[in-house]
């Protein structure tokens, strides 16, 4: 009777551990109570499964939050894919990346306590997550340029840069991104070119603009050092793997498990540090300040996850340049 009681008690607290579909739900509507029961029941399979997962022993924590009544399927086809095309052609790699070698590498580095980040976005239902890093990577150069922070556009970007190859909510590149505010002279502000998480008609003449880049640099693949030294000069845009439960569900912690490495997330690499003896990336992503570390995720950084980093985010760095 003992054994059974502390199994009871056992399976409680984990009961406990997520709110119920009812608590949850309190500010959903839908539309019809039909689709209330497919969304309790994905919401229920959602908690099986972060169970499940977290009962592996994993380094980061998972939990519910705004996505626990969407499948894994239907998250993947409404928030990540939003990662095409290849590698920029950029301006070749500038060394002054470098120039901080190993032997003066801070231990640790963190833009967003410098000033050169705002405030987490959301992109909603639209694979525009290239435009979110990539204004992020430039939001970021023209604060380490200027001293100003800039809050800048990324409908501009999702309406406006077709013809570098980007697909606007169907997916595009940072690079691209990058090369449309060189030609067009600069990009505007949010306020004057409000986001709307939809393709849209080009207005870029009808707003000023804010800030401008001089160009692009591919950072080194696959080179950890390379990264780091990058990333003490500014934010950097990266590709990720996002697919599964880990990213889908992630609250807080450095995640260490096995990660794939078929880009389909853009995000901005923002700092370095370690936690309980693991060293991390801070990355900035675009989910909602809901998610994540109010925003914000650590992927495991070392030699273990060589040649391409956590998730591939050692495989396309790019970031943008200004004079």
């Amino acid at each position: 009777m003992k054994v059974i009681a502390l199994v009871l008690a056992a399976a409680a607290a984990v009961a406990s551990a997520h709110p119920t579909f009812s608590e949850w739900s309190e500010t959903r509507h839908y539309r019809t109570p039909e689709e209330r029961v497919v969304r309790q029941a994905n919401y229920e399979a959602n908690v099986a499964a972060i169970e499940a997962r977290t009962a592996e022993g994993i380094s980061h924590t998972l939990g519910v939050n705004d996505f626990a009544d969407l499948t894994t399927a239907e998250f993947s086809s409404r928030y990540l894919g939003g990662w095409k095309g290849l590698y920029g052609r950029g301006n070749g790699f500038d060394l002054s990346h470098l120039r901080v070698n190993a032997s003066n590498m801070p231990s640790s580095w963190d833009w967003s306590s410098k000033g050169a980040v705002t405030p987490i976005k959301n992109q909603g239902q639209c694979g525009s997550c290239w435009a979110f890093s990539a204004t992020g990577a430039m939001e970021g150069i023209s604060f380490i340029k200027t001293g100003n922070l800039p809050d800048l556009s990324e409908q501009q970007l999702v309406d406006c840069s077709g013809a570098e190859g980007n697909q606007g909510c169907n997916g595009g590149l940072p690079s691209q991104g990058f090369e449309y505010v060189v030609k067009n002279g600069g990009i505007c502000s949010e306020s004057e070119y409000p986001y709307t998480a939809s393709d849209g008609k080009c207005k870029a003449s009808s707003c000023k603009d804010v800030a401008t880049i001089s160009g692009y640099t591919n950072v080194p693949t696959d080179s950890e050092s390379a990264m780091m030294s990058a990333v003490v000069q500014q934010p950097v845009s990266i590709g990720v793997d996002a697919s599964g439960l880990d990213w889908q569900f992630y609250m807080g912690g450095v995640v260490t498990s096995s990660c794939g490495t078929q880009l389909d997330h853009g995000v901005l690499a923002v700092g370095f540090g370690s936690s309980g003896g693991q060293d991390f990336w801070k990355v900035k992503n675009s989910w909602g300040a809901s998610w994540g570390m109010s925003g914000y995720i650590e992927l495991g950084r070392g030699s273990s996850f060589a040649p391409h980093g956590q998730c591939g985010m050692l495989m396309m760095p790019v970031t943008p340049t200004k004079n």
